[in-house]
């Protein structure tokens, strides 16, 4: 037996990729077609688009909320959310969680650490990129955090919401995204932190200038980790 694995789903990219790694991931553990028990709820992607306009987190963290009494209704032992941004809520969610979260940026500050960086770009949505979400793990572990600047957020931010949450992958948004981690690079950046979970749907270590640390896929690893080990 493992433990059931409860995804409160926001963006339905970001969603998919987390679901579709924890199957391969449990695989590789656990034997061909195997992988922990999986459950996923989503609210509208809208609703979370409303509160992060309007800066209610606390609008956002009732949303996951729900999403997490929902899935301990039917079982599961402890909750992940494929979404960085939405991170930003869980100091109001964490309280009155019917079970447990594993922390996305946790684990990327863990991976970032094991892997030897000490200095990490962070790209995502502007929401995400001007939180403390990751600058606050990453500081308790010693790394430094560098954003980019204000007009690349912007853009940034723009190719996520417009483009890659709907499924819409462009040359452009690469190109884009390649030009930003470059200068990251320039500022000293030893790896850059895809910190959105639909970045990685357009770039990795095979087309980017610094080593990426993919958020999706490596909460979806630690959660089937801490399924099996936990069990």
């Amino acid at each position: 037996m493992t433990q059931h694995i409860g995804i409160v789903a926001c963006s339905a990219e970001g969603a998919a990729l987390c679901y579709r790694t924890i199957n391969s991931a449990g695989a590789k553990l656990l034997g061909a077609h195997a992988h922990p028990e999986v459950s996923l709820h989503s609210q509208s992607f809208a609703d979370y688009v409303d509160c992060l306009n309007r800066g209610d987190l606390e609008g956002v963290g009732e949303l996951m909320l729900s999403s997490a009494n929902k899935l301990a209704g039917i079982g599961v032992d402890f909750l992940i959310c494929p979404d960085n941004t939405i991170h930003q809520a869980l100091p109001y969610v964490e309280p009155r969680s019917p079970r447990p979260w594993l922390h996305i940026a946790e684990v990327v500050a863990a991976e970032a650490a094991t892997r030897g960086y000490r200095r990490l770009g962070l790209v995502g949505t502007r929401w995400l990129v001007e939180s403390e979400v990751y600058p606050e793990k990453l500081s308790a572990l010693g790394l430094e955090c560098v954003r980019p600047g204000a007009a690349e957020r912007i853009e940034t931010s723009r190719i996520i919401m417009d483009e890659l949450v709907c499924g819409v992958f462009k040359p452009e948004g690469i190109a884009y995204y390649q030009q930003v981690f470059v200068g990251l690079k320039n500022q000293g950046c030893d790896a850059v932190i895809l910190g959105c979970t639909e970045i990685p749907l357009i770039m990795s270590d095979s087309n980017s200038p610094l080593p990426t640390l993919d958020s999706t896929r490596l909460l979806a690893q630690a959660a089937v980790r801490r399924a099996v080990q936990d069990a």
